[in-house]
Formats: C-alpha cells, sequence, structure tokens
C-alpha cells in the first residue's frame, strides 16, 4: 500500500461539494498561482513555517538544527533561515516551545485516511456528503489517489476531486473514473495570460474539461476571480465561451480573498497580491450577469 503526503485534514466542509464533507489536501501542484491560498501545498516535500508573532527568541531551534541553517536577526528580532542549507529534518518543529514553527506535510498511509475520514461517514450519510480531495493538485500523487479513491469506494463514500487539470490525459481519465465529482478549477481563457497568472498553459486544462464533458463525468467548473487578472466582461465572456462549448451551463465564482497572505510570510516568499482588497459576493454582481446573459448559471 503506497504512501502519501498530505498536509491537512478538514472536517465538515461545506463549500467542497455536496453536503457535510472531509476535506483532505495533498502536496504538489504543477501551477504556480500568485494568488495561491495555499502556497504551502505547491512543493511535494514537507515545508516549515515560522510564525515570528509566536517567537520568544530563545534560540532552541537554533542550537539544535544539524545544518547550522538557522541564525537569530537580533536587529529584525526573528530567526532566518537559510533555505539552501535546509534538509527538512524537523528537529526545530520539536525544538520550539511556542509553536513558532509549524511542519506542513506528512507521509499518510492510506488506511490512516479513510479511518480519519469514516469517522464523519453518519454526517455524510444524513446531509449527502463525502470526501473531497484538495490540495495542490491530488492527481499529482496518482499511485496514493487511486488506492485512496479505491477504499473509500468500498466503504460507499460519496468523491470528490478540486483539480487544476494540469495532469496527463492518462492520469486524469484513470483518476476521473472513480471519483463521483470533478470540481474544475479554470483560471483565464487566455493561454498567454494564464502562463502570466499561474507559470503554466491552459491547453492542458481545456483537453481534460473537453474528456471529462464528452464522457459524462459529474462536472462543476469553478473560477476564482482575481482583481486586475481575470475579473473583467471580456474575461467573463471568454470563460462563458468555453463552458458552452463542452455543454456547460453551470458555473461557481470563488472571491479573491486574502485568508493566505500570512503563509507567505511565514514561508519567506513574496505574494503579487498583498494589499489587494478582497472581493465580495456583492463586487461581482455585473460579472455574474454577463454568465446569465450568455445563458449561464453562476453562482458564488
Amino acid at each position: 500500500m503506497s504512501k502519501g503526503v498530505v498536509f491537512n485534514i478538514q472536517k465538515f466542509s461545506i463549500h467542497d461539494g455536496p453536503g457535510i464533507r472531509t476535506t483532505v489536501f495533498l502536496k504538489g501542484c504543477p501551477l504556480r498561482c500568485k494568488w495561491c491560498a495555499n502556497p504551502e501545498s505547491q512543493r511535494m516535500e514537507t515545508e516549515y513555517l515560522y510564525d515570528v508573532k509566536k517567537c520568544v527568541g530563545c534560540g532552541y531551534c537554533v542550537a539544535v538544527c544539524p545544518q547550522k541553517a538557522l541564525s537569530f536577526d537580533a536587529h529584525a528580532g526573528r530567526i532566518r533561515k537559510d533555505h539552501d542549507r535546509c534538509i527538512h529534518c524537523g528537529k526545530c518543529t520539536k525544538a520550539c516551545l511556542y509553536g513558532a514553527w509549524k511542519a506542513e506535510g506528512r507521509e499518510s498511509a492510506v488506511d490512516e485516511i479513510v479511518k480519519a475520514c469514516l469517522e464523519d461517514q453518519p454526517f455524510y450519510e444524513e446531509s449527502g456528503g463525502g470526501v473531497t480531495i484538495s490540495g495542490g493538485e491530488g492527481m499529482m500523487q496518482p499511485e496514493f489517489l487511486g488506492e485512496l479513491l479505491d477504499a473509500l469506494k468500498e466503504k460507499g463514500i460519496h468523491t470528490a476531486i478540486e483539480t487544476t487539470g494540469v495532469v496527463s490525459p492518462e492520469i486524469f481519465q484513470s483518476l476521473a473514473a472513480k471519483l463521483d465529482l470533478l470540481l474544475f478549477d479554470l483560471k483565464h481563457p487566455d493561454d498567454s495570460m494564464h502562463r502570466k497568472g499561474t507559470g503554466v498553459s491552459n491547453s492542458q486544462i481545456f483537453e481534460n474539461l473537453c474528456w471529462a464533458c464528452q464522457n459524462n463525468h459529474e462536472i462543476l467548473c469553478r473560477i476564482p476571480v482575481i482583481p486586475g487578472f481575470n475579473d473583467s466582461r471580456e474575461d467573463a465572456l471568454g470563460f462563458a465561451k468555453i463552458l458552452k462549448e463542452n455543454g456547460l451551463d453551470r458555473v461557481q465564482l470563488l472571491c479573491f480573498h486574502q485568508m493566505g497572505a500570512r503563509k507567505y510570510e511565514m514561508l519567506e516568499r513574496d505574494y503579487a497580491y498583498k494589499g489587494t482588497q478582497a472581493l465580495r459576493k456583492e463586487d461581482l454582481s455585473d460579472y455574474i450577469q454577463v454568465f446569465k446573459e450568455e445563458g449561464i448559471d453562476a453562482f458564488v
């Protein structure tokens, strides 16, 4: 039985598919979206987030680091990490008495994840819920994900995935057969803009979306609406055209938010949308109207 790298299991989710759900977050993503709310999900390996607000400057983590990757910056009042030296041993997290260091990502066996999900099976049955795979991009761990989905289906649990669609057709098609619902993210209808915002082309996304539609998979496309990137009338029309070409008449819009902003600080990464105002449902009224004019039910 294979193992996967998981960074969170979220109980009682109500926005990741029908009913009450457990959302399992897998690490690894082929995209580098500039607005990503889960930057800790992008790399496959375990990462360590440093919260300067919890740090008291005791220096225990510096002392135990075998690679001397950590040092205390007295001027800034914080720990600095040499990322090239770090070997991800996790000794800093164990040494910290105040929770300033947090590990994101651990190897987990399929039966361990299934056991955690089954704890809430009565809620799935009552609400028509189930388990949703998120990330990152869960299909980047295809062997583990395939075994996990098989185990969940054996227990009669509804399965869904939040997918970028950026995966080889062979892997996508084999895993789609094991899923009851594809929550399919669309970032931009234009390939050039898609590359600028995510670092990759959108051609693979639309190829897999087209296949899934032609093979009658249950699909809900979702668009994260990002200020200055894909929030124009022209962008909405481009999305509407793609949806109609694939016979889809519903789309969920996700409002840009700042809930992941602090994670960039804790990972010592630049955040392109720092200070950008979050969007509210009311901000999308004109955007929604474009879809309605094109015969598509758009909702937040």
